[in-house]
């Protein structure tokens, strides 16, 4: 079976996408990455198009990337230009990197109406600009842009431009999806025809406009293709490119192509998130294989089925992408869910221990929680059915004031009164919202008994109405996200009061941390 080429375009193409930035510090840390995880080809940008991408090349270009090929980005040569005095064929040449990718027209209506250019003249700048790079000694990535299209519409120029490349020397002939609208059985048969006619070594760039980026690549591949590029969760331009975090495991476990080593593809599920993370950007919890949702389980039926054999509702097994089977206990749960759950969190139930707290989340999520998003107030529900389990705080009273003061603009205050083993702590702090200053109280009152909890940072802070029709009277759910060290939870509350939403769901996080984060920290009270 042919090897399969992976060539990554997230830090040019990727970074065509709307609300994605990369900094020359963020687009090397990216790279590493993709280098260490065995991409085969890193595209790092246009080095003539801006001086970002011209300080990433010249940085690079000083860095081992071992098995990993640099490719530069940059187009043909102006139809009023030789190659020598092209500034973009030069900025490539200067960026050092073995690798260049081309990109030229292959649609004869680009050819006229975007480059003012005639047919011969194309084919020209194609020939040359390949030919040149060829001279200078690097490996020439031909992308002919807008392929699919310019073949339905003339087939014969379509080719002519590909013939081109190949004259001039190219090392892989690119069919180029640009406009992302062909379908799975179009791409694939063009592929054939394609290369029936021009002998060379192909490869493919899909963008994902009608929703085919993935399907189309891979049946580029069915067609002869053995370079696929894309970029990592299918960033990029307009509504994005094909998506090599989804791309590489289907090649590899449903193709059976041997594209990375496979203690490389259990990587990539943390390299899905990394890239995301660097990005700044949500990463997608229902994004195949690699999605925090991928692999859990919420109907009851399913979850009874797969604590029999987890092939039952599993196309493949998680570890295989670095990921893990979840059960998410919800009102549709079963008894099922709740022994999966507590099995992963090393919790031993009893009796009807399981049916109790099912019972719990049922009630609960009636009146407004939910669970799903929020498995810190789950572990803590199983946690409190142990006959031995000693609540680490217990709530005596909380007062939480917000007023506006002459001079010092608007100020909200909390006071908060817990009580700590035998002993009560009584604690008042300010803070720029209601929530905030509960938050601050709550923690100073604790920090003297458990220290663990200086370690601990609310990190995010969601809140919905559920019933908006009952306006200001509605019920509100909250879910808090804290973090300490790499460690992370949620917990939830809900009530028609924003606060005592908030505190449910504030004093279960602080619970949580005394019970999962150290024993040690919590040995104080």
């Amino acid at each position: 079976m042919d090897r399969i080429f992976l060539y990554d375009t997230t830090l040019r193409d990727g970074t065509q996408r709307e609300d994605f930035s990369l900094s020359v510090d963020d687009k090397l840390t990216v790279a590493r990455r993709l280098a260490d995880f065995g991409l085969h080809y890193i595209e790092g940008g246009w080095p003539g198009s801006n001086p970002k991408d011209a300080e990433f090349f010249s940085r690079a270009s000083r860095m081992n990337w071992g098995a990993t090929k640099l490719a530069a980005f940059g187009s043909t040569r102006h139809k009023d230009k030789t190659c020598e005095q092209d500034t973009n064929l030069q900025a490539l040449l200067a960026a050092q990197t073995p690798a260049v990718t081309l990109v030229g027209k292959s649609w004869d209506f680009h050819v006229s109406h975007v480059l003012s250019a005639t047919p011969e003249e194309n084919l020209a700048m194609i020939r040359e600009s390949v030919a040149w790079m060829k001279v200078h000694g690097r490996e020439v990535v031909f992308d002919a842009e807008h392929f699919f299209d310019g073949y339905l519409a003339n087939p014969e120029y379509s080719v002519a431009t590909l013939k081109a490349a190949a004259e001039g020397g190219a090392d892989w002939l690119i069919l180029c999806e640009t406009n992302g609208g062909k379908l799975p059985w179009q791409v694939e048969a063009i592929t054939r025809e394609v290369m029936a006619r021009v002998p060379g070594r192909y490869g493919v760039h899909c963008h994902n406009d009608s929703g085919c980026g993935v399907a189309n690549s891979i049946s580029a591949v069915k067609g002869g293709c053995t370079m696929v590029q894309g970029t990592i969760n299918g960033y990029g331009e307009r509504v994005g490119n094909a998506d090599l975090a989804i791309i590489l495991p289907n090649l590899q476990l449903k193709m059976g192509h041997a594209v990375v080593a496979p203690e490389k593809l259990r990587e990539l599920t943390s390299l899905s998130r990394f890239v995301a993370e660097v990005a700044n950007l949500k990463h997608d919890d229902h994004h195949p294989y690699t999605g925090h949702s991928a692999f859990a389980h919420k109907g009851g039926i399913h979850v009874a089925a797969i604590l029999k054999s987890p092939d039952t509702y599993q196309h493949t097994d998680p570890a295989l992408v670095g990921n893990e089977m979840r059960s998410v206990v919800s009102e549709l749960s079963g008894r099922g869910n709740v022994v999966f759950q507590a099995q992963s969190m090393g919790i031993d139930l009893k009796g009807d221990d399981a049916k109790h707290v099912l019972g719990q989340i049922k009630r609960l999520e009636h009146e407004g929680f939910t669970f799903e998003a929020a498995e810190a107030s789950v572990e803590l529900l199983l946690h409190r059915l142990h006959p031995g389990y000693v609540r680490p705080f217990e709530l005596v009273d909380y007062f939480v004031i917000t007023e506006r003061r002459h001079g010092r603009g608007l100020l909200a205050e909390a006071t908060v009164k817990v009580k700590v083993g035998e002993k009560v702590k009584f604690t008042a702090a300010e803070g720029s919202g209601p929530v905030n200053a509960l938050a601050q109280a709550l923690q100073q009152a604790l920090e003297a008994d458990y220290p663990v909890l200086r370690t601990v940072r609310l990190t995010d802070y969601k809140v919905r109405i559920l019933d908006s029709a009952s306006g200001t009277g509605a019920t509100t759910r909250v879910l808090i996200d804290f973090q300490s060290g790499s460690e992370s939870w949620t917990t939830v509350g809900a009530s028609p009061n924003i606060i005592e939403a908030s505190w449910r769901a504030l004093s279960d996080s602080m619970e949580y941390a005394l019970v999962r984060l150290s024993q040690e920290g919590a040995g104080g009270a």
